[in-house]
């Protein structure tokens, strides 16, 4: 098959970029992730850096494999700030894009025939090395994939099949001299250009079985999960409200979310309503630690009730949290006006 002909399947069934490969070892990758991991630069993070001698092979799937077909699916639209008493979600958490894209996915797979196997958001493969092998984007220095036309602001997920496809180049193009996601970084976790450092990331502890270092507390403000920093500040990004034309959030999606809502409901409605959320153990205990922290920088002396009632419960990580936000909410309270 032609990339030409591919490229019109995947406009076809709704996906916005699209590349292919040869289904192959990805080397230099793996050596990468087993160095950062003696590092110790993923924290306690899983994913795809769990299993490398997986995630890294392709080739391995399934017997027959032959090409890594790639997709980016943009999720930008715009939204409303989060207003007192309100957390905020990182873009693509505003609704389920990963599962619209598994499902266009698996059309494509359908209509290119033979075997296929869809991976979206799965641990067996690490998809930004397949969406830069096929010139789906390239790396950034805040290591995102950042496509021509939708910047970073992506989904990606791949399509390993039996059909051979004629492969798409990468591009030829990196970040230059500009350093504005590094220097944006409230943590300095960008500080080495193109290596995260989890440990310093905000979106990696609101993600963490374990408290918030107080140090990065108050650096995440009202957000409630994942972190946008050096995605709002990259060229790449810019002018994206044009090129989707203005979308605006519909019913489905959640740019905010009541603080009070996640502190007061059951824990497993909690879960469920956000099954579309990574959530340590399926604990809620993690989301609420999270609320309470948000609480603690947004919050006023009126939503101090929400947090009290964690002040007298069994759970040591949400008193502290707590005890933390409404001294928080005090101290605003007390400042002096003009």
């Amino acid at each position: 098959m032609t990339s030409d002909h591919l490229a019109q399947l995947a406009a076809e069934v709704g996906l916005d970029v699209v590349g292919a490969a040869p289904a192959a070892p990805y080397v230099a990758t793996e050596r990468h992730i087993v160095d950062r991991r003696a590092r110790g630069l993923f924290g306690g993070m899983r994913f795809t850096m769990a299993i490398p001698e997986t995630s890294c092979h392709p080739e391995t799937l399934f017997d027959g494999a032959r090409t890594v077909v790639s997709a980016a699916l943009c999720y930008y639209e715009p939204g409303p700030e989060a207003r007192p008493g309100e957390g905020r979600l990182p873009r693509y958490a505003w609704r389920d894009h990963y599962a619209a894209l598994r499902a266009r996915l698996d059309e494509l797979g359908r209509r290119l025939g033979g075997q296929y196997r869809v991976l979206v958001d799965d641990n067996r493969h690490v998809d930004r090395e397949g969406a830069a092998r096929s010139g789906v984007g390239f790396y950034g220095k805040n290591t995102m994939l950042i496509t021509r036309t939708h910047g970073s602001w992506v989904v990606l997920g791949t399509l390993v099949t039996d059909v051979e496809i004629d492969p798409t180049p990468p591009l030829d193009l990196d970040c230059g001299q500009c350093r504005l996601c590094i220097d944006a970084c409230p943590t300095g976790a960008l500080d080495v250009p193109g290596e995260l450092d989890a440990t310093r990331c905000l979106s990696y502890w609101t993600q963490a079985p374990l408290p918030v270092p107080e140090p990065y507390r108050e650096e995440l403000g009202a957000m409630v999960y994942g972190c946008d920093v050096c995605q709002d500040v990259c060229p790449w990004n810019r002018g994206i409200e044009k090129r989707r034309g203005g979308a605006a959030v519909d019913d489905g999606g959640e740019p905010v979310v009541s603080l009070s809502e996640w502190l007061e409901a059951d824990g497993d409605e909690l879960l469920r309503r956000y099954e579309r959320l990574f959530v340590p153990r399926r604990d809620p205990r993690w989301l609420r630690r999270n609320a309470l922290v948000a609480l603690g920088n947004t919050g006023e002396p009126a939503h101090g009730p929400v947090a009290e009632r964690y002040l007298d419960g069994d759970d040591e990580l949400l008193r502290e949290t707590a005890a933390w936000a409404l001294a928080r909410i005090a101290d605003r309270a007390e400042e002096p006006i003009g």
